[in-house]
C-alpha cells in the first residue's frame, strides 16, 4: 500500500491486510455464506444529495453537469449510501508521539493493524466503515466517511498511515458533541489509543456521554514495550518529548522505571474507563495475537447488538 506522494514502508501492507481478512473469515466460518442467513438489509444504494469532490471518490460519482456550473472548482460529485445493518467508526490515535516505538516497531504500527482488523470485521458484515483521527490534545480531529467495501478500508489505512486524504471535522462545543456530529446514525465506535496523554479523565468522561446514544468502546494500546530501553552506562540521560518540543534530564533509574510506570498508568486508564461504563480490549504489538483477540471481540460484539 505505498503511496505515490510517499516512497515509504507502511506499517500494514495488502499482504498482510490479505491476511487479516483471511484470519477473520476463519474464525467466523460458521457465519459464512451458504451457513447463515445474511444480516445484510437493503437492496441497493440511496441517492443522498451533491457535495464537494472528496480524496478518495470514485470518478464514475463525479457530476459533470454540476461541476461545469462550478468551473470544476470544485467538483461535485453525487453522493450515494448503500443500506447496511450498521456503521463502524474507528477513532484512531494519531499523535506524533505514536509513531516512536523500539526495534523498528512503533505505537503507530498497532494502531494501523487495529484499523484493519476492525475494518475488514466491518466488510464481512457489509457495514459502512469511516475514520476519525486526533492528536495528543484533541484539538485537531479529522475524518474519512464512512462506506462499505475492501477499498474503503484500504483507503482508511493508507491514510492515517501516511496522513492524506484526510478531511478537518468542525469542532463543536464538547467532544462528545464533535464526534456524534459526523455520525448519521448509531454507529460502533471503537476509540483506539496508548491514552498517553494529559488529561484522560475529561476525554473518557466525553467518551462515556458518547456511549449513551452510540456503541464506542475502548482499543487499549499495550505501549510499554515502546520504553524497555536497553541497559545505559550513563548516569543521567536527556529525553525529548515529542509532543511538546520539551527536554528532560532523567536519572538511569528513571529511564529503567518508564516500561513499568506505563502498565501502572494504563491500568489506571482502563480502571477509569470501566468506570464510566466503557468496556476496554488490552492489545499488544503481536500480530497473530491482536488480529484473533480483536477479531473475535468485534465479531461478539457486533452479532450481540445485530441480535
Amino acid at each position: 500500500m505505498r503511496t505515490r506522494e510517499q516512497d515509504v514502508e507502511p506499517f500494514v501492507n495488502l499482504s498482510e491486510l490479505t491476511e487479516i481478512e483471511l484470519l477473520f473469515m476463519r474464525r467466523m466460518r460458521e457465519f459464512t455464506i451458504g451457513e447463515h442467513r445474511s444480516k445484510f438489509h437493503g437492496h441497493g444504494f440511496d441517492f443522498v444529495g451533491l457535495r464537494d469532490w472528496q480524496p478518495g471518490d470514485r470518478m464514475s460519482n463525479i457530476d459533470w453537469a454540476q461541476s461545469t456550473l462550478t468551473n470544476f472548482s470544485p467538483m461535485v460529485v453525487r453522493e450515494y449510501e448503500q443500506r447496511s445493518t450498521a456503521t463502524v467508526i474507528a477513532v484512531a490515535d494519531a499523535s506524533l508521539s505514536t509513531r516512536c516505538g523500539i526495534d523498528g516497531i512503533p505505537i503507530a504500527a498497532a494502531i494501523a493493524r487495529t484499523i484493519g482488523t476492525i475494518g475488514m470485521s466491518a466488510v464481512f458484515f457489509q457495514d459502512l466503515f469511516g475514520l476519525i483521527t486526533f492528536d495528543a490534545k484533541f484539538e485537531q480531529l479529522a475524518t474519512i466517511r464512512p462506506r462499505i467495501g475492501k477499498n474503503q478500508v484500504i483507503h482508511c489505512l493508507e491514510a492515517y498511515q501516511f496522513q492524506t486524504g484526510l478531511l478537518p471535522l468542525k469542532s463543536a462545543d464538547s467532544l462528545s458533541m464533535s464526534l456524534a456530529g459526523f455520525m448519521r446514525k448509531t454507529s460502533m465506535v471503537p476509540v483506539i489509543s496508548d491514552f498517553l496523554f494529559d488529561e484522560v479523565d475529561p476525554v473518557l468522561h466525553e467518551l462515556g456521554q458518547l456511549n449513551s446514544t452510540h456503541d464506542v468502546f475502548i482499543v487499549l494500546i499495550d505501549s510499554a514495550f515502546a520504553f524497555e530501553l536497553p541497559s545505559i552506562s550513563a548516569g543521567w540521560i536527556e529525553a525529548f518529548d515529542v509532543e511538546t518540543g520539551r527536554s528532560r534530564v532523567l536519572s538511569r533509574k528513571a529511564l529503567r522505571a518508564l516500561s513499568s510506570r506505563t502498565r501502572t498508568w494504563q491500568d489506571e486508564v482502563a480502571q477509569k474507563a470501566k468506570a464510566v461504563d466503557l468496556d476496554v480490549l488490552r492489545i499488544g504489538v503481536d500480530e497473530q495475537q491482536t488480529a484473533i483477540a480483536l477479531s473475535e471481540f468485534i465479531a461478539e460484539r457486533r452479532l450481540r447488538k445485530a441480535a
